[in-house]
């Protein structure tokens, strides 16, 4: 019997704690849980936490940390620029080019395609905390909120009918359905460029380190951190989060307004991504950024 079951007289905090620890925490009300292990992925995806401890065995190479740290944050502004904000909100414009080639950055990150990633971010928006919200930590936990739900193969198909809008570029569904190749190409390329330490490094270890980074919005941020906005679900803003992932962190702002393209609402409030996508709106790569509403600001202030 799960913990939580019999925890709804516990203080909000204890509960929080409970839900963080608790494997057996209610799932059974979710539609969206009720399939099985989806072994191919996930044995490439143990797989890939095996290979960083190859750092033993290569050492720590200056010039493949570097890498490493560069492919982090270009790769995790693509995951937040073009997959979060572009893709799954609209957040800004730009041309079939310019997408296909985020699209592509954003794939090499291992997150799967665009349309996959902005599809469930899409239902999550909707769902926000409910029992249908398949990474909800408040409903499922700490651990399958942060990963437990991509092993799901319940989670595995696109579904395109939320991606419409996307599904029209077959570029973007050939990515999508090959997902895994532009990945493949990176680390090629590392290993070709650098050696073992370029594959380890800057390839296991920053993607790795990317994808948890990525799914601490998941599990994290929908417990713990401060809320500005009285919002549906239990979104928070967290600085620490915002500076580990250039800006989501701001996560209880984007559930006020996820429209806009940016997150971090307030001058004060750090927005890495935010800052990127205006350098790019200004050479006219991107355009059409769009704000936080007045009414918004002014409600939050």
């Amino acid at each position: 019997m799960s913990l939580t079951k019999s925890s709804g007289s516990w203080p909000r905090w204890l509960r929080q704690v409970v839900l963080w620890f608790d494997s057996g925490a209610p799932r059974a009300a979710s539609a969206d849980r009720a399939g099985t292990v989806d072994w191919i992925r996930v044995v490439p995806f143990v797989a890939m936490h095996v290979a960083c401890l190859g750092v033993v065995w290569v050492g720590f190479d200056r010039r493949a940390m570097v890498v490493a740290a560069a492919l982090y944050v270009v790769r995790m502004f693509a995951i937040t620029g073009f997959y979060h904000r572009y893709f799954s909100h609209r957040a800004f414009t730009t041309n079939r080019a310019v997408q296909l080639v985020f699209a592509c950055v954003g794939a090499s990150a291992v997150q799967r395609g665009p349309l996959w990633w902005a599809a469930h971010h899409r239902k999550h928006h909707r769902h926000a905390d409910t029992p249908r919200d398949v990474h909800s930590p408040v409903q499922h936990g700490f651990w399958w909120s942060h990963m437990g739900w991509i092993t799901d193969s319940v989670n595995f198909p696109t579904d395109l009918h939320e991606v419409r809008d996307l599904a029209r570029f077959g570029e973007l569904r050939l990515l999508d359905r090959y997902d895994i190749a532009v990945p493949l190409l990176l680390a090629v390329a590392l290993v070709m460029t650098g050696g073992w330490s370029f594959l380890i490094w800057g390839f296991f270890v920053s993607t790795v380190v990317l994808f948890h980074a990525t799914c601490l919005i998941n599990s994290l941020a929908h417990t713990f951190g401060r809320r500005r906005y009285d919002t549906d679900d239990d979104s928070r803003n967290s600085l620490t989060l915002a500076i580990i992932t250039l800006g989501e962190g701001w996560h209880n702002n984007h559930h006020r307004y996820p429209g806009s393209a940016r997150q971090g609402f307030y001058w004060w409030e750090f927005d890495l991504t935010y800052y990127g996508l205006w350098l790019l709106s200004r050479v006219r790569i991107i355009r059409n950024l769009r704000p936080v509403p007045r009414r918004v600001l002014e409600a939050g202030a």
